[in-house]
């Protein structure tokens, strides 16, 4: 995990990501964020040998490929796996199975989409701060 590094975001929804980008400059961390439209976008940005996030907050419910299929791609990708990036759901889709498929794939934590931008706002400072306060193997020297 590389907590200085990008903030990878995927999400279809061109207002959820108006709203994400309007939340992460209220909280003004220096973090740069990138925005996918779906999972293979991100898959290939996630490939780059050069590309190390902080941390991926996906959505469910995407075209080509969903954000299930997407973290099972992840989970058996070893170069990936080396990077140690959190990876988290956040969807307004959620029902007890949706959770388990989650959990069974070692997400990080899934999140419903706040009806709020201040539900939202206080939602993502939890995120950053927990994960910015984590221990993870790649951050040793």
């Amino acid at each position: 995990m590389n907590r200085n590094g990008d903030i990878v975001i995927i999400e279809d929804d061109k207002d959820d990501q108006f709203l994400f980008e309007e939340v992460f400059k209220e909280l003004d961390y220096p973090n740069k964020r990138v925005y996918f439209n779906d999972g293979d976008a991100a898959l290939d940005y996630l490939h780059l040998s050069t590309t190390v996030p902080f941390l991926v907050l996906s959505d469910i419910n995407m075209p080509l490929l969903n954000g299930f299929e997407l973290r099972e791609k992840l989970k058996t990708d070893a170069d990936i796996n080396l990077k140690c990036i959190p990876y988290l759901f956040f969807s307004t889709a959620l029902s007890q199975e949706m959770v388990i498929d989650a959990y069974s794939m070692s997400v990080q934590g899934f999140f419903v989409k706040p009806s709020s931008v201040l539900e939202l706002t206080a939602t993502i400072r939890i995120i950053i701060e927990y994960w910015k306060r984590c221990a993870s193997p790649n951050n040793f020297d």
